[in-house]
C-alpha cells in the first residue's frame, strides 16, 4: 500500500458518514455539521480569507496508482480514506488565536509574501483537539508527513509560505512527532476541571473561604437585582431564543469591534438545525426581561463556552452567565471539563486552571524557519513562567490543591522531543 494526499475544496465533497466516523469522540467542533455550516454560510470562503483546502489521505494499492478524480471521489472515499485533515489557505491571521503577525511583518520587511499560508485548524475556535482525523491504530511516518508538507506547498496559484497546526491535542502531536521540521509553540489557556463535584456548592467548597465568599457575593448581588437564568438545549432553542442570542451577540461585537462578528446569522441557524442537541444557550433575565445570552457547545468530551452578548450592562453578569452557569451545567451533566474560551486571567480566581496549548509550525524558507525557532525558544521560557504565576494564585484550598491537574502538569520544555532545540 502507498499513500495519496488529495486536496478537497469543501467539507460537502466528503461523505458525512466518512467524516463523522473519523471524528467520533473528537468534540463538537470537528463534526461534519459544524465545519460544513462554516462553509455553507460563507463564513469560510475566499472573501473571508479562510479558503477551505482540506486534505484527504487514502491508502492505494501499489498496482493502482491512478489519481482519484472528482467523479470517483464519493464512490471510493468510504473504503480507502484513512485520514482527513481540516485545513484552510489563509490570506491573513485573524480568527486563529495563535498570533504570528510579527512573523508576517518580518517576511514583509524582506519583500517576501507571508500569505497565503496553510493552517490545520477550526476557524474562529481556539479549542485544543485533533487536527488529523484518523483511526486510533493509524500512524504517520516521516515519508507521509513529507508528502503532506509537499502537498501544502503546491496548493493554489501563489506560493504557500508555511504550514501551521493550531491547538493540537496529544494524539495529533504524536502523529506529527516524526516530522523533524516542525517547531512547537506553547500558549496558556484556562480550563475548569470536574473533580467529581455533585453540585455548584460542592465546587465552591473546594475553594478558599475568601474566594468562596467573593463568588457567593457576586451571585447574591445579581439575585437582589432580579437576575435569573434559563438553560436551553435541543428543541428548546426556538427561533425566539436564537433571535435574542443573535441580537446580543451582534450588538456586543458591534460595540467592541465595530462589526457584527465573524459568524453570521445563517451559520447559527444552520447549527441550530443540525446540532441543537450539542448546543446550550443560557439566557439571563432581569425580572421577566431577557438582557443577555451566552452560547455553549457540549458533548461527552466537555463543555465549551464560545459566544456572549448583553443588551444591558450589569456588574458581575458576564462572570455569572458565562462561567458560573457553565460550571453548574457541567456538574449537572457530569462533563469532565469546561473550556470557556481563550485568554483572560480573570478566569483563574473563578476556578479555571492554567493549561498548556500547543501548535506546530513549519516555515518553508529555511532562514525564517531558523529565526522563528530561536524566537520560540525564548518565548517558551516566558510562557512557562506565566503558567507558574497563574498556578500560584489558584483559589483552591489545601485539601484539593495536590490533586489538581495543574499541580501535576510537567514543564513542557523538559520534554525530550522539544522540536525547537533540533533546528538551531
Amino acid at each position: 500500500m502507498e499513500y495519496k494526499v488529495k486536496v478537497v475544496n469543501a467539507v460537502a465533497d466528503i461523505p458525512q458518514a466518512t467524516w463523522d466516523a473519523l471524528a467520533e469522540g473528537e468534540g463538537p467542533f470537528l463534526r461534519y455539521d459544524f465545519l460544513n455550516a462554516l462553509e455553507q454560510s460563507a463564513c469560510c470562503d475566499e472573501a473571508s480569507g479562510w479558503i477551505p483546502q482540506h486534505l484527504l489521505i487514502e491508502q492505494v494499492p501499489i498496482n493502482d496508482q491512478a489519481s482519484i478524480n472528482e467523479e470517483t471521489l464519493s464512490a471510493s472515499v468510504e473504503s480507502t480514506v484513512i485520514a482527513i485533515i481540516p485545513g484552510y489557505l489563509k490570506t491573513h491571521s485573524y480568527g486563529e488565536y495563535v498570533f504570528d503577525h510579527s512573523w508576517a511583518n518580518a517576511y514583509h520587511q524582506h519583500g517576501i509574501p507571508y500569505y497565503p499560508k496553510w493552517v490545520a485548524a477550526i476557524p474562529f475556535t481556539p479549542v485544543t483537539g485533533s487536527r488529523i482525523l484518523t483511526r486510533e491504530d493509524t500512524s504517520f511516518d516521516e515519508a507521509l508527513l513529507t508528502l503532506v508538507s509537499n502537498t501544502v506547498q503546491s496548493m493554489g496559484e501563489e506560493t504557500v509560505s508555511s504550514c501551521h497546526w493550531l491547538f493540537t491535542n496529544a494524539r495529533t502531536q504524536k502523529l506529527l512527532g516524526n516530522h523533524s521540521e516542525l517547531l512547537t509553540r506553547y500558549a496558556v489557556q484556562f480550563q475548569w476541571h470536574n473533580y467529581q463535584y455533585t453540585s455548584f456548592d460542592s465546587f465552591l467548597n473546594a475553594l478558599t473561604s475568601r474566594k468562596r465568599r467573593d463568588m457567593k457575593k457576586t451571585q447574591r448581588k445579581l439575585v437582589e437585582q432580579g437576575i435569573h437564568y434559563r438553560h436551553l438545549t435541543g428543541s428548546d432553542i426556538t427561533d425566539e431564543v436564537l433571535d435574542f442570542f443573535l441580537q446580543c451577540y451582534q450588538a456586543t461585537y458591534l460595540k467592541r469591534s465595530g462589526h457584527t462578528g465573524y459568524l453570521n446569522e445563517a451559520f447559527f441557524r444552520q447549527l441550530r438545525d443540525t446540532m441543537a442537541n450539542n448546543m446550550l444557550i443560557v439566557t439571563a433575565y432581569k425580572n421577566e426581561t431577557p438582557i443577555a445570552s451566552a452560547l455553549f457547545f457540549f458533548d461527552k468530551t466537555g463543555l465549551y463556552g464560545r459566544y456572549w452578548g448583553a443588551l444591558e450592562e450589569v456588574s458581575g453578569l458576564h462572570f455569572a452567565c458565562c462561567y458560573f452557569e457553565g460550571i453548574a451545567f457541567a456538574i449537572e451533566k457530569g462533563l469532565p471539563l469546561f473550556n470557556p474560551g481563550t485568554q483572560g486571567e480573570h478566569k483563574i480566581l473563578r476556578g479555571f486552571e492554567p493549561i498548556y496549548c500547543q501548535s506546530q509550525h513549519q516555515l518553508f524558507s529555511a532562514p525564517f524557519h531558523d529565526a522563528v525557532a530561536s524566537f520560540l525558544q525564548q518565548e517558551s521560557e516566558h510562557i512557562v513562567a506565566y503558567f507558574n504565576q497563574a498556578q500560584d494564585v489558584l483559589p483552591f484550598n489545601n485539601d484539593i490543591t495536590p490533586s489538581l491537574k495543574t499541580t501535576n502538569t510537567p514543564n513542557p520544555l523538559l520534554a525530550v522531543d522539544n522540536h525547537n532545540e533540533k533546528t538551531i
